[in-house]
Order: structure tokens, then C-alpha cells, then sequence
């Protein structure tokens, strides 16, 4: 091959490369799909949020997560290692609260608390949590909203897709 001809192939190569390489390179940095349990807030009020689930110690139940009106927190990272949560909200502002049937502990501070029964025993208050059956899905949200559902306000739940 005559040295003409080499500056043509070297930048047919490196054409070549960029336009193969490129989406690989791409495809490894892309950022992967969140997977996690998001509450988010569509009141206008600061709102305390505690979660209950089933670890493989027992029944853990944890709070408080302070919520801004019109935002969302992450409660768990990572992907869900549990099929049923249960959360338990209060209304910091006016008073209400999202609750549900399910018997667990809270306290007044942060807290983790392992195990459900007993809790004025053992020094904390009982909580009425509503059940998420998140279909085993790796992320969840629940969205809190001010309208009037059976026990004060409606609570929604999502998988994420």
C-alpha cells in the first residue's frame, strides 16, 4: 500500500471506532433504574412518615421522615427485599394522619424498633399502619394526598415500571 492511502484508512478506523465503541461505552455508563420505597407528599403540609416491614430478624418498624408539601423522600434505597410495607403518617401542621388496621410501634423521637407487640411495655406508642402489597416489585411509591379516603385522607401506592 502506497503512504497515500494510509492517512484514508487510519481515519477509516478511527471512524469505525468511535461509531463502535460509542454505544458500548454508552450503554455502561448509562445511569441504572432507581429501585426503592418513595413516599411522596401532595399536601401543602410537613408531614412525619414512619415505615413497618418484615426483616429477616423480625418486624422492624422505623420514623421519622419529615416530608415537605409538594416533595418526596426515598425510605428505602435499593431494590425492595420485601413483598408488604406499612406506613404510618402524620400531618405536622394540621393534625391528620394516614393510617391503617395493622398494630405497630412507633416513638415520639427517631426510632427503629424491632418487634410489634408490646410497644407501651417497652416505652413506645401504637401506630395504626396501612399494608402495601407491592407485588414483589423492586420499587414502590406511595403518594399522600388530602383528599378524603376511609381513614381521613387517600393513600395511593405504585410499582415503579
Amino acid at each position: 500500500m502506497n503512504v497515500a492511502g494510509r492517512p484514508r484508512l487510519r481515519h477509516a478506523i478511527a471512524a469505525f471506532t468511535l461509531f463502535a465503541v460509542l454505544p458500548i461505552v454508552a450503554a455502561i455508563s448509562a445511569t441504572p433504574a432507581r429501585a426503592d420505597f418513595r413516599v411522596c407528599n401532595a399536601t401543602q403540609s410537613l408531614i412525619g412518615v414512619s415505615i413497618g416491614y418484615r426483616a429477616k430478624a423480625g418486624w422492624i418498624t422505623e420514623g421519622w421522615w419529615h416530608v415537605e408539601g409538594s416533595t418526596c423522600k426515598t425510605l428505602i434505597e435499593g431494590p425492595l427485599s420485601s413483598r408488604y410495607y406499612y406506613l404510618y403518617a402524620e400531618d405536622a401542621e394540621r393534625g391528620g394522619r394516614w393510617d391503617g388496621p395493622i398494630s405497630m410501634c412507633v416513638a415520639d423521637k427517631q426510632f427503629k424498633i424491632a418487634g410489634v407487640s408490646d410497644c407501651v411495655a417497652r416505652g413506645f406508642q401504637r401506630a395504626g399502619f396501612q399494608e402495601y402489597d407491592t407485588g414483589e416489585q423492586a420499587s414502590w411509591m406511595v403518594q399522600l394526598t388530602d383528599q378524603p379516603g376511609t381513614s381521613g385522607a387517600a393513600v395511593t401506592g405504585a410499582g415503579a415500571q
